[in-house]
């Protein structure tokens, strides 16, 4: 971004929608455009999982990044790392059709169902997505599912 506002000056306000449009075209940007996924899993067992992916920006992520989902309840939490190369999301749609393990040692209940992209030296969330539900901690909530 300095090379197109090295900044010694102010953007003008009425450029401002504008290029804020066009920080959105830079690099990468991925948007989640659907999720599904069963709304409840006995624990020990595998589940389906599909994602429908877009790279609205113009360049893949160039460092590497593991896409993880969180199963977390007032009783505990599981992170599960799915088996994606993002590097390999160049501009456009890319799908994830697999399934995912749940935990046999899961304790039944109501869980959040949560995503993000992780940075593998600090197994924390790294990468802001263009999709609504980021919660303080930089995961994002997608929704509910219970393990019977």
């Amino acid at each position: 971004m300095s090379s197109v506002n090295v900044k010694s000056s102010a953007i003008p306000p009425e450029w401002k929608k504008q290029f804020e449009e066009f920080k959105k075209k830079l690099g990468y940007r991925f948007i989640l455009r659907r999720l599904e996924y069963p709304r409840a899993a006995k624990a020990g067992t595998m589940v389906p999982l599909h994602m429908w992916w877009l790279n609205a920006g113009v360049a893949p992520v160039y460092r590497e990044y593991w896409l993880a989902l969180e199963l977390r309840s007032v009783s505990g939490s599981v992170v599960i790392r799915l088996p994606v190369d993002v590097r390999k999301g160049l501009p456009g749609d890319a799908l994830f059709d697999g399934a995912v393990y749940i935990p046999e040692n899961l304790k039944p209940g109501a869980y959040r169902f949560r995503l993000a992209l992780l940075d593998p030296r600090t197994e924390q969330p790294a990468i802001k997505l263009a999709i609504e539900g980021r919660q303080p901690d930089g995961w994002y909530d997608l929704g509910a599912i219970t393990v019977e």
